[in-house]
This record gives C-alpha cells, sequence and structure tokens, in this order.
C-alpha cells in the first residue's frame, strides 16, 4: 500500500470514531502505560499489519509496535501478531478503527487464498472487482493482493469496461471500442463484456484487449475461449464463488474475477487484550 494514502484515510477514520476526544480516558492518567496483545481468534491469513504501526504513530509518535508476524503469513487461532506498547488512554482510542482494518483485510486475505486453493490453476488469474467498500478500496485490494489474488482495475480512471448500458448507448460493441479507442492514449486499456456468441464474435473483430464473458457457464466459457485470438485476454464474471470455482479449473479462461472477495466477507475475528502499569514505560 502507499503509507501516505493510506496514513490519511486511517486519519479519517480515528477522527470519525474519535471525535474531540475519547470521553472514557478520564479513567486514565498520562503515566498510565499498558502492553496490547493482539491475537488471532480463528485460523487465517493476515493482512494489513502495518495499519497498527501507521495508525497508533499518528495517535502517538512514542507508541511501539512490534508486529510478529508478517501480511501473507498463516497464523492459527490462539497466536499472538502484535505486541503494542504506550499510554493506555491512546492505545484503547485506536483500538477499535485499528482492528476493524486488520479484521477485515485479514478476512479478505483468507478468502482469496482459499479460492486461489480451490481453482488450482497456474494460469488462471483470481482477481478482485470494484465492489468494495466506500473509502476502503485500497485498503481491500491489497488484502486481495496478500491472499494470492490480482487487482482488476482500481476505478473508473484508469481502465476502460464496456457494459450492456455503455454498448446500448454506442450502438454496438465495435462502435463502443472504436469511440473509445479514438478519444483515449494507446497506454489504457479496454475491456467490454459478452453475453451471446454474436457478441463476442463481434468482440473479437474489434480487438479490445479483454473480452469478459458475463454469467456462462463453464463449458460456455471453455467454447469460448476457442474463439478468441491469444492477443485478446479472457475473463470470467458474474455468480462465481469458492465452491463453483474448481469447475472453471480447465476452461483456459485467463482472468475469473470475484465480486464476493470483499462483498460478502465476514471479519475475521482478532482481538487486543491490555494489561496496564502505572508506570512510565514496559520493556
Amino acid at each position: 500500500m502507499n503509507r501516505l494514502k493510506a496514513e490519511e484515510a486511517i486519519k479519517l477514520f480515528l477522527l470519525e470514531d474519535i471525535g474531540d476526544r475519547d470521553v472514557s480516558s478520564v479513567l486514565f492518567t498520562p503515566s498510565d502505560r499498558g502492553e496490547a496483545i493482539v491475537r488471532l481468534k480463528q485460523d487465517g491469513i493476515v493482512a494489513g499489519l502495518e495499519c497498527f504501526q501507521w495508525g497508533y504513530h499518528l495517535l502517538d509518535p512514542s507508541i511501539t509496535v512490534d508486529l510478529l508476524v508478517k501480511d501473507g503469513e498463516f497464523v492459527a487461532a490462539g497466536e499472538a501478531i502484535a505486541r503494542i506498547y504506550g499510554p493506555v488512554a491512546t492505545l484503547l482510542a485506536g483500538e477499535r478503527v485499528l482492528l476493524n482494518l486488520v479484521q477485515r483485510m485479514s478476512a479478505i486475505a483468507t478468502l482469496t487464498a482459499h479460492c486461489v486453493e480451490a481453482l488450482g490453476s497456474s494460469h488462471t488469474r483470481i482477481v478482485d472487482t470494484r465492489k468494495t467498500t466506500p473509502g476502503l478500496r485500497m485498503f481491500e485490494k491489497y488484502a486481495v493482493r496478500v491472499g494470492g489474488g490480482f487487482n482488476h482495475r482500481n476505478g473508473l480512471y484508469d481502465a476502460v469496461m464496456l457494459k450492456d448500458n455503455h454498448i446500448a448507448a454506442a450502438g454496438s460493441i465495435k462502435q463502443a471500442i472504436q469511440k473509445v479507442r479514438s478519444a483515449l492514449g494507446h497506454m489504457t486499456m479496454i475491456e467490454v463484456e459478452v453475453e451471446s456468441l454474436a457478441e463476442l464474435q463481434e468482440a473479437v473483430s474489434a480487438r479490445p484487449d479483454v473480452i469478459m464473458f458475463d454469467n456462462q457457464t463453464p463449458q460456455t466459457i471453455a467454447d469460448w475461449v476457442q474463439l478468441v485470438p491469444e492477443t485478446i485476454r479472457t475473463e470470467a464474471s458474474g455468480g462465481i464463488d469458492l465452491k463453483k470455482l474448481a469447475a472453471y479449473r480447465h476452461t483456459g479462461v485467463d482472468v475469473i474475477s470475484i465480486g464476493a472477495l470483499t462483498h460478502s466477507v465476514h471479519n475475521l475475528d482478532i482481538s487486543m487484550n491490555l494489561a496496564i502499569s502505572h508506570k512510565e514505560a514496559i520493556h
């Protein structure tokens, strides 16, 4: 992740939660310091651990964050992944926001790893979509990479995706591709969605960079891949999840995009437990 962008986002998340101050912190004095242990409560692939470092550094640069594992590592339930030292009030002020981020990112990384394993292909890549949580796209797409997947376009700005509404407005697949190609530079990739054999044939003749097979069966995809020149990449999308992936293993498609990686994931259960000392520091 880009640290500058990540810290800007985390700063806004912390401001949303803390507001003017954490009113519960009146319980503590500045000399109340502690050690927080972060543990997984269920097995998973961890992702986003640097968020603990970046977030607590924003709140108080004196806080020490020791990461005990690395992003991408499998961690069993009960294992510690980080130790954090500093003022108790600040440790508690940042706890919920930073846990939320790491829990969600770790869940996405874990699901992605399961999808890669279920597909079991050295050729076909698992990729994400734009079906991300507003404000969290950078974090969620990073988590997909940690889990062994790849990123689709980051937004509307870095690649063309011509779907049914674009094609209807332009008049045809060929016209849509010609219009965007004439208006954009050569570095912008063009992808077009097809839903029928006739649309596929029209798309092939218009030579986009990528053709997406939308909501097609594995057998149909395997048949259609044979009709696409090697110079054009192929993508399968639509209703594909962990349980269905094995059926797509031998289709020959280059990419399978899965919205569920980010829009339907359940946070990994991670906890932070605090031990308090009234000394100036714990080491």
